[in-house]
């Protein structure tokens, strides 16, 4: 799968409008249709926003296994009625989570 296909996938998983992440990332929504059509190339800052706001990995929009793709969009969070205030904390939330199993993880190499 091309990043974009992974983008939107992620993007109607957490049952988020083109328009509403478009406005999280401060960006208009044809350029973010762009991004998931594969016509342009998201920047790293604009992709980290996203991993945020997915609770993913950079590294999952670059898989190319299509069965591990589809099995991290099926663990994404879903949510409804949630607007722009509503993402950025979620996206706040989801990074702090995301580097407390990170820490949980390095404690337990280190722990070997």
């Amino acid at each position: 799968m091309e990043i974009g296909q992974v983008l939107k996938a992620f993007r109607e998983r957490n049952n988020f409008s083109q328009e509403a992440v478009a406005s999280f990332l401060g960006i208009k929504r044809e350029l973010l249709s762009y991004y998931e059509n594969d016509s342009r190339e998201p920047s790293v800052e604009v992709l980290e926003k996203l991993a945020d706001l997915y609770g993913a990995e950079l590294a999952d929009f670059f898989e190319t296994d299509k069965d591990h793709i589809n099995t991290n969009v099926a663990f994404a969070f879903r949510a409804t009625d949630v607007n722009e205030n509503d993402m950025k904390e979620l996206a706040q939330f989801r990074k702090v989570v995301k580097n407390y199993l990170k820490i949980v993880e390095l404690e337990k190499e280190n722990a070997k």
